[in-house]
């Protein structure tokens, strides 16, 4: 496949590394040093000038293209990218959005604006916060199967009681299979007496109930978040509000705006919106923010949500969650005790990534940063998991493949190695990415 990505900052740079091993990758950017650095960082074609210009996508090979993906930090330019691509060519486009409303315009009609399928950054960040939250502890969150089954990554710190004990000891879970173990730059393919450690990232598949006795079983502390504060009336302020209402929530939100602070009491019904800053000690504290679950730092700069977040830590809050505009910031963050900190620009590109790859899945999740994936297979019959018990089977695939649930009829089905896999189930795996183009071809 040949794909043009135009936008060359952090979202851009991201996608053309994770998809430049397998495709033909050019990437467009009016900014020449950016360019230069890509392609000395990257085996991709560069092309210096404006992406929605038809000269630019001309050079830039438009008439060869299969893809192209519009992720530059203007809206209205990636909408305009993809028009024009869709003028002169018969190519699949993807636009980067920040802002919902074009998103919402772009719903009312399939293929609207000459775009094929919109990613809305800040919607998109908003249910990534609302995921992590509803699962203490844990980093990282993906449903596959309908919802049936769950991915869930946990960082292991000292305190958590499973920390030290072995795989076997901590799996006491009937549907809970442990796909993986993160320890420095290594993946783990855990077996019985691997050893759960401080700092390892353990990466488990199972049904959301397992999932979530295991997340209690690493944090105890942490219960499922119901007193959530979220600090920030910003767009990605507003769709976390909403997404928790609609679970059944009854957030709180601080916008110091009083225009703002309005607008959004209007719109939410079920949160309870404050107008303050949120960086006012005695205010915090008449809320009594040491009772809140969870804080969610959404302000417009990443000193206010890292100062807010640390504060309300302080005071008492159990968990803070804070969005990183720099994505070289994240680790400073986790490092200064911000519990999960999350990035928009790495969730966009992450889910532009994951949708190139969905032709070969139903589902993809990417596991930091293309370390791994987890995959949800329909299996067909002439996959080597069909009609074999997994024990069997597994021996076909190569080192760093982990079947981690089963569907069938939309039940879940718990692998055993005598489970037999049968054709039309929906087999959830995570794969080590050394293994993932060898594992495709055979799943």
């Amino acid at each position: 496949m040949y794909v043009i990505i135009v936008g060359a900052g952090e979202v851009g740079s991201a996608i053309a590394e994770s998809l430049a091993d397998s495709h033909e990758v050019a990437v467009v950017d009016v900014d020449g040093d950016r360019v230069e650095k890509l392609m000395y960082d990257v085996d991709v074609l560069g092309v210096e000038g404006d992406g929605a210009d038809l000269d630019t996508l001309q050079e830039a090979g438009i008439d060869g293209a299969d893809m192209v993906i519009a992720s530059t930090d203007n809206d209205e330019t990636n909408i305009v990218t993809c028009g024009t691509a869709k003028t002169v060519a018969d190519v699949f486009t993807i636009s980067r959005v920040k802002s919902a409303r074009f998103l919402r315009t772009w719903e009312h009609a399939e293929g609207a604006l000459g775009v094929d399928h919109m990613v809305a950054t800040n919607l998109m960040t908003a249910e990534t916060v609302s995921r992590v939250i509803g699962l203490p502890a844990a980093n990282d969150v993906e449903t596959f199967a309908g919802g049936i089954v769950q991915m869930a990554q946990f960082e292991i710190i000292q305190s958590s009681p499973v920390t030290g004990q072995t795989v076997e000891e901590a799996d006491r879970y009937e549907s809970l299979t442990f796909a993986a173990i993160i320890r420095d730059d290594d993946v783990v393919i855990p077996s019985g007496d691997t050893v759960i450690e401080t700092g390892d990232d353990a990466i488990v598949i199972g049904s959301r109930d397992s999932v979530q006795s295991f997340a209690h079983d690493v944090s105890p502390a942490l219960d499922r978040a119901r007193d959530v504060l979220i600090v920030g009336g910003s767009d990605i302020g507003y769709h976390t509000a909403r997404l928790l209402q609609e679970r059944g929530l009854k957030p709180r939100l601080i916008e110091r705006d009083h225009e703002r602070a309005r607008e959004l009491a209007e719109q939410l019904s079920g949160t309870t919106v404050l107008e303050s800053d949120a960086t006012d000690r005695e205010f915090l504290e008449r809320e009594h923010v040491e009772d809140v679950d969870a804080v969610v730092a959404a302000l417009d700069s990443d000193e206010k949500n890292l100062l807010a977040g640390l504060l309300a830590k302080r005071l008492g809050a159990d968990r803070a969650v804070a969005i990183v505009d720099a994505g070289e910031y994240v680790e400073l963050f986790k490092e200064v005790g911000i519990d999960v900190a999350i990035n928009p620009r790495e969730v966009t590109a992450e889910e532009i990534t994951r949708f190139t790859r969905e032709h070969r899945a139903e589902n993809v999740a990417i596991i930091q940063s293309d370390r791994a994936e987890v995959l949800e297979i329909e299996v067909d019959a002439d996959s080597v998991l069909a009609g074999r018990p997994i024990r069997e089977s597994v021996g076909d695939l190569p080192d760093g493949v982990v079947i981690g649930a089963i569907t069938r009829d939309g039940e879940l089905v718990i692998p055993r190695g005598d489970t037999v896999i049968e054709p039309d189930d929906h087999v959830v795996v995570f794969v080590d990415a050394a293994a993932l183009d060898e594992a495709s071809a055979k799943l």
